[in-house]
C-alpha cells in the first residue's frame, strides 16, 4: 500500500476517532492511534497536525512515551467487547464462534488492562 492508501486510512481513522468524541459507544483512542500510525507513513503534515492538536496530541504523547491508555477508554473497550459477546450468545452463535470471539476479546482486554493508565 502506498502513501495514498496510508493517507486515506489516516483520514478515515481520524474521522472515526472524532465521532468517538461525540458518540459514547465509539472509542476515540484506538482510532486516533491508528490515524497517527497511518499518517506517519502517508502524510507527515497530517501527522504533525495530530501531534499538535489540543485533544489528540496529549493522547498520542501518552501512548508513545508510556504506552498508557486513558481509564475511560479501557472501561469503554472492555464494556463494548462484553456486550458484543453477550449479543452473540443471545443471537445463538455457534459455540466455535463464541469460543474464538470470546478468547480474542479476552486477550485484547487483558492487554488493554495491563497497560498503564493515562492521566
Amino acid at each position: 500500500m502506498g502513501k495514498t492508501g496510508y493517507r486515506f486510512l489516516a483520514y478515515i481513522f481520524a474521522g472515526l476517532g472524532t465521532l468517538g468524541i461525540l458518540l459514547p459507544v465509539l472509542p476515540t483512542t484506538p482510532f486516533i492511534l491508528l490515524a497517527a500510525l497511518c499518517a506517519s507513513r502517508g502524510s507527515p503534515a497530517f501527522a504533525r497536525w495530530l501531534d499538535n492538536h489540543p485533544t489528540y496530541g496529549p493522547m498520542l504523547d501518552n501512548w508513545r512515551q508510556n504506552r498508557a491508555v486513558p481509564l475511560k477508554a479501557k472501561w469503554l473497550a472492555c464494556s463494548m467487547m462484553s456486550l458484543s459477546w453477550l449479543l452473540l450468545v443471545v443471537l445463538g452463535a455457534h459455540w466455535l464462534v463464541l469460543t474464538v470471539a470470546g478468547g480474542s476479546m479476552m486477550a485484547v482486554a487483558c492487554y488493554l488492562v495491563s497497560r498503564p493508565t493515562a492521566s
